[in-house]
């Protein structure tokens, strides 16, 4: 993690931003051009065509998909790029939230609420689970920042005030908090809690990583697939895990 040359990948994306609220005026969002000056500062290696695709970052020696969701349409790039190149796939991931409603109409901006979601590396597990079939392929890699933000929602969702469901218009990065990097398939295993006693079931890798049930059953879903975990029987109707 160097926070230094975050925060100034930071300055540089608001420098160029002409808006007076510092957000949503270029045509990608604010956290992924942080993100991508933050892994290479040189933007001639930034959105380079390669393999019929467009490559965020591609330094001549590997390419970095800077990814806000929806690993769904990296599964192609990823198709294309594996068997030539190493990948490393970024996801940041919001770790302290401070939501701010904006009315589309006049502008104005509600005050600040944070969110009682603490984001962490479980969080990636559902967009991973999508890109399930290339996680043991020696050339990819990811990391994953927590960043702390301010997340601006549009009132254009439903119930009183129109909040729920709000479309996002972007997210402004406030700090690095932490940056995990898996470098390795082997290094997925440092999401299984150190504390955690074999074998454990669903339940019990919940508890011990404070997520809920269905976010630990994705997880432990794909360590298995990875052949990372085994099951070696059932606690009533619950599979047993442990560590190969």
């Amino acid at each position: 993690m160097n926070q230094e040359a975050f925060e100034q990948a930071k300055l540089k994306v608001l420098l160029k931003q002409h808006d007076p609220h510092g957000f949503g005026t270029l045509q990608e969002k604010t956290v992924h051009a942080v993100m991508k000056l933050y892994y290479e500062p040189n933007i001639d290696y930034h959105e380079v065509p390669i393999e019929g695709y467009i490559a965020d970052i591609y330094t001549g020696r590997r390419i970095i998909e800077i990814q806000n969701g929806n690993f769904n349409r990296l599964r192609d790039k990823l198709n294309a790029f594996l068997p030539l190149y190493p990948v490393m796939v970024v996801l940041p991931i919001p770790h302290f939230r401070w939501l701010i409603y904006m009315d589309e109409e006049s502008g104005e901006l509600s005050s600040r609420r944070k969110s009682p979601v603490t984001g962490s590396i479980y969080s990636a597990f559902p967009e991973l689970y999508k890109i399930k079939n290339h996680l043991t392929n020696p050339n990819l890699s990811f990391a994953f920042p927590l960043i702390d933000m301010d997340e601006y929602r549009l009132l254009s969702g439903t119930g009183r005030g129109k909040r729920r469901r709000g479309s996002r218009y972007d997210r402004m990065p406030l700090s690095l908090y932490d940056e995990i990097l898996l470098e390795r398939p082997e290094d997925f295993i440092q999401v299984i809690p150190y504390e955690l006693e074999e074998p454990f079931t669903v339940k019990d890798f919940a508890k011990a990583a404070h997520i809920k049930r269905d976010l630990a059953q994705i997880t432990l879903h794909i360590l298995h697939s990875m052949e990372l975990v085994s099951r070696p029987g059932k606690r009533g109707r619950e599979y047993l895990y442990e560590v190969k």
